[in-house]
């Protein structure tokens, strides 16, 4: 009886978790610019940021786990700036360049990281 209420209520949330992962696709820099730029007072502000940090994290990781030090063209300084830090500046620069929009989000997000943190 337990494990048929608990599947009840797992097939209940799945149309949920749809939704939302719906809301959250990053199809290019204007998508990922919206997510990272959620209003703190919206009722998924906290789901918006952290997906948006989830976004940038994964990249960075993804990117020094495969390209080799010797060929980085971003490297995080030291001290390392802070996840917010990074997110409000990538999307100052976004903003500021907004040639890049249409362009996929993590094309963007290296032009920033590569004219922010060059590699020595």
């Amino acid at each position: 009886m337990r494990l048929l209420l608990t599947t009840a209520a797992i097939m209940a949330l799945i149309p949920a978790a749809v939704t939302a992962d719906v809301k959250y696709q990053v199809r290019d820099t204007a998508d990922l610019v919206e997510v990272c730029e959620a209003n703190p007072r919206a009722p998924d502000a906290n789901t918006s940021l952290a997906f948006c940090h989830g976004f940038l994290t994964g990249s960075v990781h993804f990117y020094y786990a495969s390209v080799p030090e010797s060929s980085r063209f971003a490297c995080a300084p030291d001290p390392a700036p802070s996840r917010s830090e990074v997110m409000n500046g990538f999307v100052e620069w976004a903003k500021a360049h907004p040639q890049h929009m249409s362009e996929p989000a993590v094309e963007t997000l290296f032009r920033y990281l590569a004219a922010t943190f060059p590699c020595p």
